[in-house]
């Protein structure tokens, strides 16, 4: 299974951005989808996840109400609509997919993508 982020970009506070990924090499019907991001000096903390069947969604209560996460089942694609960016939201984004929802567990990470709000 391969990922591949994109759509990062330099952007100012409240402006959007996109972030996509790619995903290829696997059968994606039975997969949950997430996205991650890693600020300088942090963590990689959740952002939002997505069944690939179903299309149901979580979001984390940080960007909860203004990204939004989606997906393309005919182009094995899935996104990140990220609205009303914040100087907080500066990290680099990565994708990841994995099993088990609610509570997945992700096996196959993506090189990130970098986001970088300036204030």
């Amino acid at each position: 299974v391969q990922l591949q982020a994109s759509g990062g970009g330099l952007v100012q506070a409240g402006d959007s951005l996109r972030l996509s990924c790619a995903t290829s090499g696997g059968t994606f019907g039975s997969y949950i989808m997430g996205w991650f991001r890693q600020a300088p000096g942090k963590e990689r903390e959740f952002v939002a996840a997505i069944r690939w069947s179903g299309g149901d969604t979580d979001v984390d209560e940080t960007v909860k109400g203004r990204f939004i996460v989606s997906r393309d089942n005919a182009k094995n694609m899935m996104y990140l609509q990220m609205n009303r960016l914040k100087a907080e939201d500066t990290g680099v984004y990565y994708c990841a997919a994995g099993y088990g929802w609610p509570s997945p567990m992700y096996y196959y990470w993506g090189q990130g993508t970098l986001v970088t709000v300036s204030s």
